[in-house]
């Protein structure tokens, strides 16, 4: 199954960022073909419809495209003031957006349409960011995707990876391994 996964964030040691990589290790070892998207590769500025109506961006053709291609993500979602982060609602309004006048991305919801998603959070704090995956859901399921009903908020994250950027828990492994093989298996009897 191809996964695409990928992070909110592009901070160079953001806990999010090491959570995607740790799921796509499990994913990996499951079975999956997985692509671990870093957001900071690509060139996207800030949504603007007055720079849209000037062109779309050639990396947000890209981005549409790997969403598209997958048909499971997993998305590690930071939390920020209670929510998620401005990279992530960014990346997902240039992914929604409609190309006037394209053979293939004219529809905004293509990208997105059916695409099963486990959702996941690293954080510091005591709840691991869980309130930004309480809000993430209704954006993804506005998005016509499925949401993974299995989610997993790592709290605690500045003392959950070692020096590899594993995750020194079997407990919290297994979590995020619960969401990647409930994400994996719902993807497969979706497509």
């Amino acid at each position: 199954m191809k996964t695409l996964i990928f992070a909110g964030s592009t901070r160079q040691h953001s806990f999010n960022r090491q959570l995607a990589a740790q799921a796509a290790t499990l994913a990996r070892a499951a079975g999956a073909e997985v692509t671990l998207l870093e957001l900071s590769t690509l060139d996207i500025p800030l949504y603007n419809a007055d720079l849209e109506a000037q062109g779309t961006p050639a990396d947000v053709i890209r981005l549409k495209q790997l969403m598209w291609e997958h048909p499971a993500w997993i998305i590690c979602s930071p939390e920020y003031n209670g929510s998620y982060t401005a990279l992530l609602k960014n990346t997902i309004d240039w992914a929604s957006s409609p190309v006037k006048g394209h053979a293939d991305w004219a529809n905004g919801f293509k990208p997105f349409e059916g695409k099963v998603v486990g959702l996941l959070s690293a954080s510091p704090g005591g709840l691991g960011g869980l309130r930004s995956l309480s809000h993430l859901n209704p954006l993804m399921q506005n998005m016509q995707c499925w949401i993974a009903p299995k989610q997993f908020a790592l709290n605690g994250a500045g003392q959950a990876f070692d020096e590899q950027g594993q995750l020194k828990s079997e407990a919290h492994r297994a979590s995020v391994q619960a969401v990647v093989d409930q994400v994996l298996w719902a993807s497969s009897r979706l497509v």
